[in-house]
C-alpha cells in the first residue's frame, strides 16, 4: 500500500500540486471572510430590490447595538465582533510565515510609518471628498439604500469602540483583498490586470448590501487602491486610508446626524 501511494503522489508534479494547494488555500480563506462577506451582501440586495419602496427608502445600520439597555454586555459583544473578524487575517499571517516570507512582504509592517501615514492621509483626503458626493448622489437617484455608520448607545465606549471598528474593517480588507489575494493570484498566473479587477469586484461585492451605488463606488476604490499597491508594494499606507475614512464615517455621523441637513438619517 505504501509502494502504491508513493506512485499516485509521484504523478503529480511539484509545480502542480503547489498550485492546487494555493488555490484551495484562497478560497478558504476567502470563505470564512470577504467571500463569504459577498454572498451575504448579494442575498441581503436581493431582500432590498424585491421589497416594497425605494432603496433610499430603507436603511442599511452599520455598528448597531448588541444588547440594547445593557451597556456592558454591549460592550463585551462589541469587543469580541472586532476581535473574530481579524482572526482571518492571523490565519493570513500564518500562511505566509508558514510560505517563509510573513507580512513584510505585503506590506503590512513598521518598517515605513511615515510613508504610510503620509500617502494614507492623501489618499483619505482625495477619495473621502469624492466618496460622500457619489454616496449622495447615488442616493439622490434611488440607487442606495440610507447608510447608517452608527447606531450605537451614548455611553462611554461608543467612540473608543467606533475607532477599533474602522481600523479593523481596514486591517481586515486590506490584508485580504490586496495584499493576500493579489500575491495569491500572482502566484497562480493571473495577469496583474485580471487580478486588480477581481480584487476590485470582490471589494464591491461586499458592499451590495449598501446597493448599486454601494457596489460600483467600492469597486472604483478597489480599483485605485489595488493601483497604489502595486506601485508602492505596501497595504500599509491602504490601511492608513481607510482607517481615516471609516473613523471619518463613523465619528461624523455620530457628530453630525441629525444637526446637518445634508446627511440623510434613518
Amino acid at each position: 500500500m505504501q509502494a502504491e501511494a508513493g506512485a499516485v503522489a509521484d504523478s503529480f508534479p511539484n509545480e502542480r500540486l503547489s498550485r492546487q494547494i494555493l488555490r484551495n488555500e484562497t478560497l478558504l480563506v476567502l470563505a470564512l471572510s470577504l467571500g463569504a462577506s459577498g454572498v451575504s451582501a448579494l442575498i441581503s440586495f436581493v431582500g432590498s430590490v424585491t421589497k416594497p419602496g425605494g432603496l433610499k427608502d430603507q436603511a442599511a445600520t452599520l455598528n448597531a447595538s448588541a444588547a440594547p439597555g445593557r451597556p456592558w454586555l454591549d460592550l463585551a459583544w462589541q469587543l469580541f465582533g472586532i476581535a473574530s473578524a481579524l482572526v482571518p487575517v492571523a490565519l493570513v499571517a500564518h500562511l505566509l510565515l508558514r510560505e517563509g516570507v510573513g507580512m513584510r512582504t505585503i506590506g503590512f509592517d513598521r518598517t515605513r510609518p511615515l510613508f504610510d501615514a503620509t500617502r494614507g492621509a492623501v489618499i483619505a483626503a482625495v477619495i473621502g471628498s469624492t466618496g460622500i458626493a457619489f454616496y449622495l448622489a447615488a442616493r439622490g437617484l434611488g440607487f442606495n439604500l440610507t447608510v447608517v455608520p452608527e447606531a450605537l448607545p451614548d455611553v462611554w465606549w461608543k467612540f473608543p469602540v467606533l475607532i477599533m471598528s474602522a481600523i479593523q474593517n481596514a486591517v481586515l480588507e486590506e490584508v485580504i483583498v490586496v495584499g493576500y489575494l493579489l500575491r495569491r493570484l500572482g502566484q497562480l498566473d493571473w495577469t496583474p490586470g485580471t487580478a486588480i479587477v477581481a480584487s476590485s469586484v470582490l471589494r464591491g461585492s461586499y458592499h451590495l448590501y449598501q446597493g448599486i451605488g454601494g457596489f460600483f463606488g467600492n469597486l472604483a476604490m478597489g480599483l485605485v487602491f489595488a493601483y497604489l499597491y502595486r506601485r508602492w508594494g505596501r497595504v500599509g499606507p491602504l490601511v492608513v486610508a481607510h482607517s481615516l475614512l471609516d473613523i471619518g464615517a463613523f465619528v461624523g455621523y455620530a457628530l453630525l446626524a441629525g444637526k446637518v441637513g445634508w446627511l440623510p438619517t434613518a
